[in-house]
């Protein structure tokens, strides 16, 4: 039984009657442009073949009630309640947050969010640099969207969840977790413009495989750690604007600019700064590269970031360095980093296709044998963004 047929017998089981519709919103994966995307940059992202699925039913209650079938945990709460904005929902558990967060933002919107009854379970790991999150976020705005009879194009339903997640969940995050998830097209990977979002597919090279490997680590100050980063990238802004008055984003900045400017930055903040402006010189650079099919250089530039959010950025760990290291070691891996938010969580591997079996064994066994851990490693196809299934 998979995913959707498991929460569309226990809703069958749970309300007496079949669910409406399922909606299915994929986790993403990006190959190339970490933590740019909040300082307006271009990132590569794929949605990827594991989603959050939720089946959902119309219910005469003005609010939601849902059941967490992954944690066996329910919620409810009302729509005066979230109207309130986050203090209004309060004690609810973590994971209830994005669902509520969405009827906010949806009805600050000015869309009907009618009552709904729903069961979501998850294939996305939480907390490994999959966007978890914004696939749950995605998953309830198809919902709503489905009862409310209401449609919007692909972007404006990820903008309207990132406000949530920025707004009612506290988490400053940028917009390509939910681009990436809504706009996501199958075999192919989106190429997005941060700051006009104006977006592009590409498709994967032939040949080449797209391995995730999890370390299997979760680190739970991620949230305020990113956080301080991206305050540090907007201080960063404001001492430079003195030299630079044009710049509103560090994707302004170029890297002649940068490095002639740079003594100018507390050092931490340089550090950060300066990932952020190389990061998309190395994004641009890359878009170009999968154009002509050069994946020994996209590789290079996927290494090159890893070491820059290692040593630059610092949001790596211990395990994600290993994982990183002994990927790039091996035969047919092009390139190999952490992708996501960082402090734990999942590396992206570009690996020869016909070689993928071989890497992912010998991958697994020398992490395990040099950490004590046992990484769960997969190939992952680039899927269809959110939808109904």
């Amino acid at each position: 039984m998979n995913t959707k047929e498991r929460i569309e017998e226990i809703f069958k089981q749970k309300y007496g009657t079949a669910c409406t519709a399922v909606a299915r919103a994929p986790g993403r994966v990006n190959l190339l442009g970490e933590h740019v995307d909040y300082n307006g940059g271009w990132v590569l992202p794929a949605a990827i073949d594991r989603a959050t699925y939720v089946a959902f039913g119309p219910h005469d209650h003005a609010g939601c009630e849902v059941l967490a079938a992954d944690f066996e945990e329910q919620v409810r709460f009302s729509f005066s309640q979230v109207a309130k904005g986050p203090g209004g929902a309060g004690g609810m558990p973590g994971w209830a947050r994005y669902p509520a967060g969405v009827a906010w933002s949806l009805g600050q919107r000015g869309l009907e969010v009618k009552g709904v009854r729903a069961v979501i379970a998850s294939e996305v790991p939480r907390g490994a640099g999959l966007s978890s999150s914004a696939s749950v976020e995605l998953a309830f705005a198809v919902a709503w969207q489905t009862l409310g009879s209401w449609h919007l194009e692909p972007m404006e339903t990820a903008l309207i969840c990132q406000r949530a997640e920025n707004l009612y969940v506290g988490v400053n995050c940028g917009i390509m977790d939910q681009a990436a998830s809504a706009c996501g097209e199958a075999g192919r990977l989106l190429v997005l413009d941060c700051r006009s979002l104006a977006y592009q597919t590409l498709p994967l090279p032939e040949g080449v495989a797209i391995i995730i490997a999890d370390t299997g680590v979760r680190h739970s100050l991620s949230s305020s750690a990113y956080n301080e980063r991206r305050a540090a990238c907007e201080q960063a802004v404001r001492i430079l604007k003195r030299d630079l008055p044009g710049i509103q984003l560090l994707r302004d900045v170029s890297l002649t600019d940068f490095n002639r400017l740079a003594g100018k930055l507390p050092d931490e903040v340089q550090r950060r700064a300066r990932h952020v402006v190389e990061e998309i010189a190395r994004t641009q650079s890359a878009i170009e590269l999968l154009r002509i099919g050069d994946l020994e250089a996209f590789g290079q530039l996927m290494n090159q970031c890893h070491a820059s959010l290692r040593d630059l950025y610092e949001v790596s760990c211990p395990e994600l360095d290993a994982m990183a290291r002994i990927a790039q070691s091996l035969d047919g891996c092009y390139g190999a980093r952490l992708t996501g938010a960082g402090f734990g969580g999942c590396t992206v591997n570009l690996v020869e296709k016909q070689g993928a079996a071989a890497f992912t064994q010998e991958l697994g066994a020398v992490y395990a044998a040099e950490t004590g851990r046992k990484a769960e490693i997969y190939v992952c196809r680039a899927a269809a963004g959110a939808g109904l299934v």
